[in-house]
């Protein structure tokens, strides 16, 4: 009988004061759907800045790299063993540029289980001939179908199918700033030049644009076979593994894995684009400060408004615990009605996040680098409403659990006497 009571005194010193415990509800919505909107958004656009680059980036690279020889004649001289030699000028050995059994190495990742899919590429250094002029360029030899499943290849591709390069012999699909340089369109012909001094007529079939300028200025893609007839080598031929895995987390400790098993050099995604990680977690963290601060000014208006409530209803409180209410009757009074305003708050904050996100996910974006995205990126993901609204409703509680504790220190005796 008596919660019920307090539930009902809470009810009418809420009503009360109507207007003023309204503007607060109202401060508590517009904090939590701003929150929601602003990390919804923030975290699609961390994803979309992202996926331009981690999309098209292995989790763990092999190849091999050029490098001077480790040991030098003199170093296997015994005479100066016990010295320290210094040289200079040291120039790179000799080595092949492809990696050595890597048809065997491919088969063995295949078999791992911690692995998702692997595909094989060479890459060419040629000169696009524009007439007179040579354009520098880097022809990427793929294997398709792995392209596209592994690394989202065919959402890169414009103007054309990337099925074409393994339907159609000695076909390329040229970077859109290549393209534009030499004002090429589909199914013309474009002659490359290898730095062996080899000449290749190859079909435009489509363009490529990663929405990095400066990649698709250079970089243009065959099949793995055009790419290996190319630079003149045979099908074993291949510069390049790249592999994608089921725990990216795990691609640091599987690189070095891979490089002390096969003898070769592994690079993992976390080392290749340490700079973009660090960009998504400093933006993430501006957005939930952002947030977070948002909620807590909401609570500081709780806050004082039951403050004032307290000093305008001293009489009230002396009354309820002359009546025999306790302390801890009145303090609870209080928590229940900050507590009514912030899930009020919360909940309606929920509802109009999610209104924002759907607005903010139907703005037209239009750029020429981005061309396959046509409105703001946008994550409805729960976790976000779940913080939202637990941290408004954690703030409101806090904000009235102090004045609440003052309401229930309030001697009846002293007010009444006052009166």
């Amino acid at each position: 009988m008596k919660v019920k009571h307090i539930y009902e005194i809470a009810k009418s010193l809420l009503l009360a004061r109507s207007r003023q415990s309204l503007v607060a509800a109202i401060g508590v919505t517009f904090s939590v759907a701003f929150f929601i909107s602003l990390l919804g958004f923030m975290e699609g656009l961390n994803s979309l800045l992202d996926g331009l680059v981690l999309n098209r980036t292995p989790h763990v690279r092999l190849y091999t790299e050029i490098r001077p020889s480790d040991f030098q004649p003199i170093d296997l001289s015994k005479t100066y063993q016990k010295q320290h030699n210094f040289i200079s000028s040291v120039k790179p050995t000799n080595a092949r540029k492809d990696i050595y059994n890597a048809l065997a190495i491919i088969s063995t990742l295949k078999a791992d289980t911690r692995v998702i899919g692997v595909a094989p590429k060479v890459t060419a250094q040629v000169f696009y001939n524009l007439g007179n002029i040579e354009l520098n360029g880097v022809i990427n030899g793929i294997d398709v179908l792995q392209e596209a499943i592994l690394f989202n290849f065919k959402d890169y591709v414009i103007g054309g199918d990337f099925k074409d390069l393994i339907n159609r012999s000695n076909s390329i699909i040229l970077g859109i700033g290549v393209a534009e340089k030499m004002l090429a369109k589909k199914g013309d012909i474009i002659t490359v030049t290898t730095l062996n001094g080899g000449q290749f007529s190859l079909k435009v079939v489509g363009f490529y644009q990663s929405g990095i300028a400066e990649l698709d200025k250079v970089h243009s893609f065959v099949s793995l076979s055009t790419g290996q007839k190319l630079l003149g080598e045979s099908s074993n031929f291949i510069s390049d593994i790249q592999i994608k895995v089921k725990d990216m987390s795990q691609a640091p400790a599987m690189a070095n894995e891979y490089r002390r098993v096969f003898g070769i050099d592994a690079e993992d995604i976390q080392t290749a684009n340490a700079q973009f990680e660090t960009g998504s977690r400093a933006r993430s963290i501006i957005s939930y400060a952002v947030g977070i601060t948002l909620l807590i000014v909401a609570g500081f208006g709780i806050y004082n408004i039951l403050n004032m409530m307290i000093y305008e209803k001293l009489d009230t409180i002396a009354i309820l615990k002359a009546t025999g209410f306790a302390g801890s009757d009145v303090k609870i009074i209080f928590i229940v009605i900050s507590l009514s305003i912030g899930i009020g708050g919360a909940l309606a904050g929920a509802l109009l996040g999610f209104i924002f996100s759907l607005i903010i996910d139907a703005i037209p974006f239009n750029s020429a680098a981005l061309p396959t995205v046509t409105t703001y990126p946008v994550n409805y993901g729960l976790q976000y409403y779940s913080i939202a609204m637990l941290f408004a409703v954690v703030t409101t509680y806090f904000a009235g659990w102090f004045p609440a504790k003052k309401a229930s220190s309030v001697d009846p005796v002293e007010i009444i006497r006052g009166k």
